[in-house]
């Protein structure tokens, strides 16, 4: 039922990006407003779907393969969009995306988080799956596992690291390409999901732990959006 559940996400969202494409061009801002919330929409909705199928025996192998898998999936079925503020800032500082349109790209991205959320909470409240039990019982299931700064730090060297590998991949063949960044980002969740959950996307992260940010706004802030985004800088430094 997850996995039906994620397929249609893809589906839906492949089908309007499609429609958005066809009958948008001639109005850009509307059209990079809708595409990047649409595509935002579907990485927050299966990734909330894949955080409770984190118990499925065996473990982790479930999860990570299925990390995996819809990693590939999203890579191949959202080209051109960052899904990512911390994506979007780079084109903004380096001057090769305006204010205007790097704005709205960010608040399309925050958009489709709450959308995202608002959806998956009405998906699990008709428990159409074993997984979705209790699953709105839960509140602030929080993902830090460590100390604030130990937490801060991961996050901000997991953003580094993935900037810098996306960087480098950027010669290698489109096909090859998405594989690779799959595979590293299986290999973040891997090494600190258990710590930090390995965000390193702020629009992701207030979709996925919302009540946390109300809870704690403060500590949140800090290291699942502040962190991310210093690391983009500290590539754009280094580079």
């Amino acid at each position: 039922s997850s996995l039906l559940l994620m397929s249609g996400v893809v589906v839906t969202v492949g089908l309007c990006r499609r429609l958005a494409r066809r009958r948008l061009r001639s109005r850009p801002l509307l059209f990079a407003f809708l595409v990047e919330m649409f595509s935002t929409f579907q990485i927050c909705a299966c990734t909330n779907e894949l955080s409770l199928l984190g118990n499925v025996e065996p473990k982790p192998h479930t999860a990570l393969t299925l990390t995996y898998g819809f990693t590939v999936l999203h890579g191949l079925s959202l080209a051109g969009s960052t899904c990512n503020p911390c994506g979007t800032l780079q084109p903004m500082w380096g001057g090769g995306t305006s204010l205007r349109m790097g704005g709205l790209k960010i608040a399309a991205q925050f958009v489709a988080a709450v959308l995202a959320r608002v959806f998956m909470h009405f998906i699990w409240s008709l428990e159409m799956a074993e997984p979705h039990l209790g699953a709105l019982s839960q509140g602030c299931s929080s993902p830090m596992q460590t100390t604030e700064m130990q937490a801060f730090c991961i996050e901000l060297l997991f953003s580094v690291v993935f900037q810098l590998a996306v960087l480098q991949a950027e010669s290698v063949n489109p096909k090859y390409r998405v594989h690779l960044i799959a595979l590293l980002i299986t290999m973040l969740v891997y090494a600190g999901g258990n710590l930090t959950g390995a965000i390193f996307n702020p629009a992701l992260a207030f979709s996925l732990h919302a009540d946390c940010f109300y809870d704690k706004f403060l500590s949140y802030s800090l290291v699942y959006w502040l962190a991310p985004c210093l690391g983009k800088f500290l590539k754009l430094y280094v580079f």
